[in-house]
């Protein structure tokens, strides 16, 4: 039977990798819908597109390999705190580097994609825009501006490698001896330092994208599809009276000339500002028609309960996770060792209802790893909301909106590299919601109990199980290899903590805003400064 479980084992960790190709293939088919459904027909171009599929592929990918790794150190130990059969040392060992050379992967991909590939196509994109310029000079011209991203992604690199995390035991050493001392450190770590302050740099500005996007959508994604959009003849009725409005405007201002005196320069500017309007109008005029008359908005309707229901749901996880994450701040306020030591706890002193739920869903498999995966789904599609609802912006001035069949190619590898970088920041907000979860899964260790027996005054030793902390011995618990990444630097970790007050702080206004905010209308977008729309390429949609 010993001979039996290895093989019995491997079959199951097999099929396991089998359920993750799938999701693979899933997430893939996802991305390609994604982002030809957003894309401009009239600008698309193939290699914008492959990038951007290829972009949101990974930042999906990276968010499924939590729940992976948390459930690969749980199914190494059985219940009851013991290894099974098959998990001995190497066998471990190997799947745990496995896990980390996954992320080495998707992390370094990650960095050649921020770094290299998106710049690279976006400033490719952006020269092609001159009719003039030939190929060899957007060639030329695109990487001269992405040698500046390489440049930052190797000084990154470079602090990470050296950064001592360690101090040498002899202070009087030479400063040769602290060099090497460097260099050997970084060799034990084969790299990892390195690349986790570069992780951890992009997780920083992921953490800024997340305050700023997800926080908003987490509020904006329910209560929009709770209230629905606006009617579609009711509108049309009222932009045919505004039609009207304007048309009389026109020929008011266009009567004064009519015995030959030219307008005065203020009437001329009243003159091109009505006219510019009665094209908007009459452009939504369009719109309004063809999505009227849309087998796509009658559909829309038959499902407006469902869309109620999502609604609710949403905004019971939003409340859930906000809650969660107050109250694991309040806990690191109150609890942690401060500011020096990156407000890292490794209990949890105040139960927050994501803590308590996870141990109860662990008794039932897969439970509390369909929870987690709901979370972390939920926070990158409440992202994409919070960007489509706000656009994107540098700083007061908006560059791109991002609409359903008219987004610019330049705005969707914006879109992407976003939700790079905040799927790099899902890490850590797991990990602040559920720290031991995140750190040990499900695993038990075993424990010496001594039992007394009354009647024959004796005592005896019981082996018991108890949950993983970071009270238990190494060589009983497995650590994530996520957590590994999370904590290489304190600075990084205190960073992350007051981010998570911030992010709550936007969460609260969005949800005011969002409240105060009236149905969306059923062609939002169409207006004077939305230069992504084309006269002929009217859509099915609400934005």
């Amino acid at each position: 039977m010993a001979a039996v479980a290895p093989g019995a084992a491997s079959a199951e960790l097999v099929i396991g990798w089998c359920i993750f190709g799938l999701l693979l293939l899933a997430i893939l088919a996802f991305c390609w819908i994604y982002v030809r459904k957003y894309q401009s027909q009239r600008e698309s171009e193939v290699i914008s597109t492959i990038t951007a599929i290829f972009s949101l592929a990974i930042a999906l990918i990276t968010s499924a390999l939590l729940p992976v790794d948390i459930f690969l150190v749980s199914y190494m130990k059985n219940q009851n705190g013991t290894f099974k059969d098959w998990a001995n040392a190497n066998v471990s060992k190997q799947i745990e580097d496995t896990v980390l050379y996954g992320y080495y992967t998707l992390y370094s991909v990650i960095l050649f994609c921020v770094f290299l590939w998106i710049p690279f196509v976006y400033f490719y994109y952006e020269e092609k825009d001159d009719d003039d310029t030939s190929k060899c000079t957007q060639i030329k011209t695109a990487l001269k501006y992405t040698l500046g991203f390489a440049v930052i992604c190797a000084l990154l690199l470079l602090v990470g490698a050296f950064v001592p995390l360690n101090v040498p035991n002899n202070k009087n050493s030479t400063e040769w001896e602290k060099v090497k001392f460097l260099f050997e450190e970084l060799g034990s770590s084969h790299g990892l330092a390195a690349l986790s302050f570069s992780i951890s740099s992009l997780t920083l500005i992921g953490m800024l994208a997340a305050i700023t996007y997800t926080a908003y959508g987490m509020s904006a994604l329910p209560l929009n599809l709770i209230k629905g959009t606006r009617n579609a003849a009711y509108e049309r009725l009222e932009n045919t009276e505004d039609i009207e409005e304007v048309e009389q405007h026109i020929q008011t201002i266009k009567s004064k000339s009519k015995d030959g005196r030219p307008l005065p320069a203020r009437d001329k500017r009243a003159l091109k500002q009505f006219e510019e309007r009665l094209r908007t109008l009459r452009k939504r005029e369009r719109h309004l028609e063809f999505i009227e008359n849309s087998w796509w908005t009658k559909f829309c309707g038959a499902l407006r309960p469902l869309k109620i229901i999502w609604g609710i749901f949403f905004i019971l996880v939003a409340l859930l996770f906000v809650i969660s994450l107050f109250l694991s701040n309040l806990d690191k306020a109150l609890h942690s060792a401060g500011i020096d030591s990156g407000f890292i706890i490794f209990g949890a002193n105040l139960s927050n209802p994501l803590n308590m739920l996870l141990p109860l869903l662990q008794t039932v498999f897969p439970l509390d790893y369909i929870l987690i995966t709901i979370i972390i789904m939920y926070f990158i599609f409440t992202s994409m909301a919070g960007i489509r609802n706000i656009g994107i912006w540098f700083f007061w001035i908006r560059l791109y909106k991002i609409r359903r069949g008219r987004t610019r190619p330049q705005a969707l590898l914006f879109l992407c590299m976003i939700l790079l970088l905040i799927v790099l920041h899902t890490s850590y907000m797991i990990y602040s919601l559920a720290p031991q979860y995140v750190m040990f899964g499900s695993q038990n260790y075993l424990i010496e109990s001594n039992i007394t027996y009354d009647d024959h005054k004796s005592n005896s030793t019981l082996s018991v199980p108890k949950r993983c902390d970071a009270d238990a011995p190494e060589d009983q618990c497995t650590v994530t290899r996520t957590y590994l990444f999370l904590h290489k630097f304190w600075f990084f970790s205190a960073a992350y903590y007051f981010g998570n007050w911030a992010f709550l702080g936007v969460f609260l206004i969005g949800l005011i805003v969002s409240c105060c905010k009236g149905k969306k209308s059923v062609i939002e977008g169409v207006d004077e400064d939305d230069s992504d729309i084309s006269d002929d390429e009217p859509s099915v949609y609400s934005a």
